[in-house]
């Protein structure tokens, strides 16, 4: 698997990133991409190989094998990096959008023109419900996998020893998993980094709705604020007209009233 080209589309989202997506991505390259390389694959190394059971009856260790393990550890996380990294591509393909419009749009009006984005990489506008529906999406990839690996393994335990009664075993066999400590220590270690990611993209979405009603809110006071002085200011004027106004001014009007 080519992880060097999912750290390099990463790191080119990073800076688009508020802090929380910077922490996200620090831990899943240190805490999950750098673990699942360096060690996961180790520790499990060949399972079916390492699988023992204590029968010679061909066909029972394969049955009973897939009964325990019908989907790899190492394939599960697989997917679930792909999946939970892999829509951060949409953030930069919008911004590299937006950078291509606004070269075209200089081109056709000029340097000096009016530009349609004071800041193509800001999250404002269209690339605003990108990057949330991303972190949305993310949520639900992390959430799904940690429930599939509880659902098919039924929980995140490997015991050290498993009763096996499949088809053609000719009775219940005693099977055992090589290093199943080492194996219950990494499984939880990589659920919980999941469970960390999910909080942290959910603590960046509250972060970026906040934000997005905090200013919705100001310019709704900056606008009213320009209305009131635009009132008290025009009240002032006639006012001050009025002060200035003086009795010899108003009798002609006030004799030919009287006429």
């Amino acid at each position: 698997m080519n992880w060097a080209f999912l750290q390099g589309l990463l790191s080119g989202v990073n800076k688009y990133s508020t802090a929380f997506g910077r922490v996200w991505l620090s831990i899943v390259f240190l805490f999950r991409v750098m673990v699942f390389v360096v060690a996961a694959e180790k520790v499990w190394g060949d399972e079916q190989k390492d699988f023992k059971c204590n029968t010679a009856q061909p066909g029972c260790h394969n049955v009973c094998y897939d009964y325990f393990f019908p989907v790899s550890h190492i394939r599960l996380w697989a997917l679930q990096l792909i999946f939970v990294t892999c829509p951060s591509l949409l953030v930069v393909m919008h911004v590299a959008y937006r950078e291509d419009r606004e070269r075209k749009h200089r081109l056709k009006f000029g340097e000096n023109c009016h530009r349609i984005y004071q800041n193509t990489g800001k999250k404002r506008g269209g690339l605003w419900w990108t990057y949330v529906l991303t972190l949305v999406f993310k949520i639900a990839v992390d959430a799904v996998f940690v429930y599939l690996l509880y659902h098919i393994y039924e929980g995140y335990d490997f015991p050290l020893l498993i009763k096996c009664q499949q088809k053609p075993c000719p009775n219940i066999v005693d099977c055992f998993i090589a290093r199943p400590t080492e194996k219950r220590i990494f499984t939880i270690f990589m659920v919980v980094t999941s469970l960390v990611c999910i909080f942290l993209s959910l603590l960046e979405i509250l972060y970026l709705v906040g934000k997005r009603c905090h200013e919705c809110f100001k310019a709704v006071h900056d606008s009213h604020r320009i209305v009131t002085a635009a009132i008290s200011s025009g009240t002032n004027m006639m006012e001050s007209r009025v002060a200035k106004t003086s009795p010899e001014s108003l009798a002609p009007l006030y004799n030919s009233a009287k006429a």
